[in-house]
């Protein structure tokens, strides 16, 4: 049975007078994979800030697993990978294991001991990222894409019914990004984890999400991606060409695919 696990309800969000956000309603249920495009400024990070109550909205109401967001404590459930980390010195003192573990923290009360079900837990993510042979080296050795999955290794090595991304492909190759899409779709559809990601990679958010929540200091659309691509409603608020633009129609007419590739 389908569990609700967030309720956005009639938020609004100003930086001094400027409005940020206003009146976003949605909600997510238990093995969603929900993408939230929009154009730069258009509020998906303060968003994002918002539902882990790093900023307070003006007005609405967040709710996560039922409960309001003021009196939410079970945090271990939410794994959250933010915009892209630099690790500038490659000497920094942590291997890809230690930040790995840094993951399981939430969940442990103080004093933190390591037990035997942490070592099988990290030992399992290695081998699900693909990153056991890199393991012991410093993270700040690793290229992006390596280190993102190192990144995102931590973000889930606590099994989290929720897991939150903040433009986590930007600077990675393609090929690494395709690769990156793909491994949370595994970890979306094999073991039902529910994604939320912010990013302004409208095609590969439309190949792989389940829902599609275009947003522009408002919700603009909230459906599956083919049915943004097809709305003719959608086609009066972008355009015509901003539109196949974004689903990259130009790039499959005439295939016999409906716009997909």
């Amino acid at each position: 049975m389908s569990v609700e696990v967030l309720q956005v309800t009639g938020i609004g969000f100003s930086y001094n007078t400027v409005e940020v956000l206003s009146d976003i309603s949605f909600s997510v249920s238990s093995g969603d994979y929900l993408g939230i495009v929009g154009p730069n400024g258009s509020g998906k990070s303060t968003l994002i800030k918002a539902i882990l109550g790093l900023v307070q909205p003006v007005q609405g109401s967040i709710k996560l697993f039922n409960t309001p967001l003021q009196q939410f404590t079970e945090w271990r459930k939410i794994g959250y990978l933010p915009q892209r980390l630099k690790f500038a010195d490659p000497h920094f003192p942590g291997t890809v294991e230690e930040i790995i573990r840094l993951g399981l923290l939430a969940g442990k009360k103080i004093p933190r001991s390591r037990t035997k079900s942490d070592d099988d837990a990290v030992e399992k993510i290695l081998q699900l990222m693909g990153i056991s042979q890199i393991r012991k080296r410093l993270i700040g050795e690793l290229s992006g894409g390596q280190q993102q999955r190192a990144l995102l290794a931590r973000a889930v090595v606590g099994g989290p019914d929720l897991l939150i991304l903040d433009e986590p492909t930007t600077a990675l190759d393609p090929e690494t990004r395709g690769n990156f899409y793909a491994l949370l779709h595994d970890l979306n559809r094999m073991h039902n984890t529910t994604v939320i990601l912010v990013t302004h990679d409208t095609w590969s958010i439309g190949k792989y999400a389940t829902r599609f929540l275009y947003l522009d200091k408002r919700v603009v659309f909230d459906g599956t991606f083919e049915d943004f691509c097809h709305s003719e409603e959608m086609t009066q608020f972008f355009g015509e060409y901003a539109q196949h633009q974004i689903c990259h129609r130009h790039d499959a007419e005439g295939s016999g695919n409906n716009g997909f590739r």
